[in-house]
């Protein structure tokens, strides 16, 4: 069942995208390749996606209200799960659609790391039918950077994009006031944003060097492509 799933809805579709742009592009660049087939699969998952950033925009905005009503019910659990969720339906929020679109992509990243690890090599019977075998395949990105090798440079842009991806994300922090009482959802707020801010693009520096450079590249591309959705999606809202 399992490998049904992974074949039909991830690897196969993935692989076989991939070779049809390495077959494409005059190149044959893998990493050109890698790069397309990204922004493919960020057209197809492009409503989902822009409906966890509209989400994203809203949350900063009503973010003051929430706030709020968990200050005043923050002893009655029944009342505060109720007016939060007044506040969700009313600004039509869904707060898990950020989190679908990570579940979505993680597969997919999987798919294209283990796709690109294959090359050289083809498997001809992974290709549907209008999928061209490439007579050459060039594993090195504009000439110089192998896609099947670590690579620092890339790990590196990565983790810069994915630390300027988390600065449009985030809400603007709170200036805590001198004489304010301990607060600790403030204090987990904070936590989070430091992590998403640092902790998070670092592990990806380490994470994407741990591996071939196609999962640095694909970090770099999809956090860049996220980036354009926020500042879009925030331009509209605001319009």
């Amino acid at each position: 069942m399992f490998s049904f799933i992974w074949h039909t809805f991830f690897f196969d579709p993935i692989y076989n995208t991939l070779i049809f742009f390495v077959d494409t592009i005059t190149t044959h660049d893998v990493g050109l390749a890698v790069i397309a087939t990204v922004v493919l699969v960020k057209i197809v998952l492009l409503p989902i996606a822009l409906k966890a950033s509209r989400t994203n925009q809203l949350m900063k905005r009503v973010q003051p209200e929430l706030k709020a009503i968990q200050e005043k019910y923050k002893d009655k659990r029944e009342e505060l799960a109720l007016h939060l969720m007044e506040v969700y339906k009313r600004e039509k929020l869904n707060p898990f659609s950020p989190l679908l679109i990570l579940i979505i992509q993680l597969p997919v990243l999987f798919a294209l790391y283990f796709a690109v690890r294959s090359l050289p090599d083809i498997t001809s019977s992974l290709l549907y039918t209008f999928v061209p075998t490439p007579d050459v395949v060039n594993m090195f990105f504009l000439g110089s950077i192998p896609m099947d090798a670590r690579h620092m440079g890339l790990a590196l842009l990565a983790g810069i994009t994915m630390h300027f991806q988390a600065r449009v994300s985030l809400p603007p922090k709170e200036e805590k006031k001198k004489d304010a009482k301990p607060d600790f959802a403030q204090d987990m707020q904070d936590s989070m944003r430091t992590m998403m801010l640092y902790v998070l693009p670092v592990t990806i520096v380490v994470f994407g060097y741990s591996f071939a450079a196609v999962i640095s590249l694909y970090f770099t591309i999809s956090n860049l492509t996220s980036i354009a959705q926020e500042l879009y999606v925030r331009k509209k809202i605001a319009a």
